[in-house]
């Protein structure tokens, strides 16, 4: 019987805070191996709702997990990254169950500037039509909450707990928490402390190209677009259909085009303040440092 081959590392950063652009980083490395799919979810075991089933892809069987990484033998470091892992509560958990040694990697960004960024996402992606605060409320009110059920867009923001448990579980050596500005400002030396977290030569490193920034704003090239992107059947044909290479260079080249970022609602802002003010608090009290880089939208 072939042994199975499993990650030894995850990047388990929130949505919208450059896990995108660190795995594309990494995937350059000789040493490292990603998976074609970025985001399998295994570990946190979503159960979409019929409504957002064609939006998320959630790999939740064994075996078909593990065949993502049936090339990976051989490579030093094998990733894994879900920013699921960050906001369900049992995922820690299973991970640890099934990889005790793994390294986690924790993304951060601004709260509130990470919940216009997801926000803006699903507008730009046909998902939502509701003005942000609307959204927010909305969201916010649901009577169900999960991965792939509601938007989260509140609770993917609230670190403090989610944080603690992967330090709770695996312990401060075998977790790195980085900071989406700090990517932002010097993606090459966040690149180089990753690969250092992750026992690998640091030579190859400098080859890496961080000049990209992946998965970032942009928008869609008209109202036609974004009825497109968010019908179910469009989803299905791309998802089955298509390799994922190719369903990003035909989002990129015929559906979205870069653009200029919108202001936030001031009412969104406040109402987003006022319940991210004692999370940062409580953040900051977790890792024993302050963090001005996490208000900075404030």
């Amino acid at each position: 019987m072939r042994e199975e081959t499993w990650p030894n590392f995850f990047i388990v950063g929130a949505v919208k805070s450059g896990t995108t652009s660190l795995y594309a980083y990494l995937a350059q490395h000789p040493d490292v191996f990603m998976p074609a799919i970025k985001e399998p979810h295994f570990f946190a075991q979503a159960q979409p709702s019929a409504e957002q089933r064609y939006l998320v892809t959630v790999i939740n069987d064994r075996s078909a997990y593990l065949r993502l990484f049936r090339k990976a033998r051989g490579f030093r470091a094998i990733g894994d990254a879900s920013p699921s892992y960050l906001w369900d509560p049992q995922a820690p958990y299973r991970i640890r169950q099934a990889v005790p040694e793994a390294r986690i990697i924790i993304l951060l960004r601004d709260p509130v500037e990470r919940a216009f960024a997801h926000y803006l996402m699903d507008f730009h992606e046909g998902v939502q039509d509701l003005p942000f605060y609307e959204a927010l409320k909305r969201d916010m009110g649901r009577a169900r909450k999960g991965w792939g059920v509601s938007q989260l867009y509140v609770e993917l923001g609230q670190y403090a707990d989610q944080v603690a448990r992967y330090l709770d579980v695996f312990g401060p050596p075998q977790v790195q928490v980085l900071l989406f500005n700090e990517l932002q400002q010097d993606a090459r030396l966040v690149v180089e402390r990753t690969v250092r977290f992750l026992a690998l030569p640091a030579a190859p490193a400098a080859a890496i190209d961080t000049s990209k920034i992946h998965n970032g704003y942009s928008e869609t090239r008209g109202a036609w677009a974004r009825r497109l992107a968010g019908r179910p059947w469009a989803r299905v044909i791309g998802q089955r259909l298509l390799p994922v290479g190719l369903q990003q260079f035909l989002w990129t080249r015929l559906f979205s085009r870069p653009g200029r970022k919108p202001v936030i609602d001031p009412r969104a802002r406040e109402l987003l303040c006022s319940i991210y003010r004692p999370e940062m608090e409580r953040l900051e009290s977790v890792l024993g440092r302050a963090l001005p880089e996490m208000r900075c939208s404030w």
